[in-house]
């Protein structure tokens, strides 16, 4: 393991497991999120993210967090191993609301400056559709994949747990 993508539902934990991971094999951590936006929830020009995202990857080691469709496939097709966080809808919704009361009106760690974390009901009702729209998607990009590739499925926080012992 040594270019990790980590995808995933928001509230998922990606940014969280991919910060244990990066501790335990000693890997940089790169959370899109801090590079796609803006001060403001401003969204990153296409070509401008586009390149950005091809800087990212670049890189011999890291761990990457992050879905950003419009870049998986090469993120996905750079990466030695792909973890993918394949909860269910209500416990991300419930890790949604955890986040807001922790950071509600404050910047993550894992997400850009000037970026104070909100909840609407847009970025609610994304979350409660992300397996009904992108499961199937997710799905179809990992089957594309080199068979030299670890692909990692993980459907509840016991299997992310057992995934972490399992790492020296």
């Amino acid at each position: 393991m040594q270019r990790v993508a980590i995808i995933g539902s928001c509230g998922a934990g990606k940014s969280t497991l991919s910060k244990t991971l990066g501790e335990k094999l000693k890997l940089p951590i790169i959370h899109l999120d801090a590079y796609y936006w803006k001060s403001g929830w401003q969204e990153s020009d296409g070509e401008e993210w586009q390149q950005i995202h091809q800087d990212l990857i670049k890189g011999d080691r890291w761990i990457i967090d992050g879905n950003y469709g419009n870049t998986m496939n090469l993120r996905l097709a750079a990466a030695d191993t792909i973890i993918w966080l394949d909860f269910n809808r209500y416990l991300c919704l419930w890790r949604v609301f955890k986040r807001y009361m922790q950071y509600g009106g404050k910047t993550r760690p894992d997400m850009a400056h000037g970026c104070p974390e909100r909840l609407n009901w847009e970025f609610l009702n994304y979350v409660w559709n992300f397996p009904r729209l992108h499961r199937h998607k997710i799905s179809t990009k990992l089957a594309q994949l080199q068979n030299n590739q670890q692909i990692i499925i993980l459907q509840n926080s016991s299997q992310v747990s057992d995934l972490l012992k399992q790492i020296k």
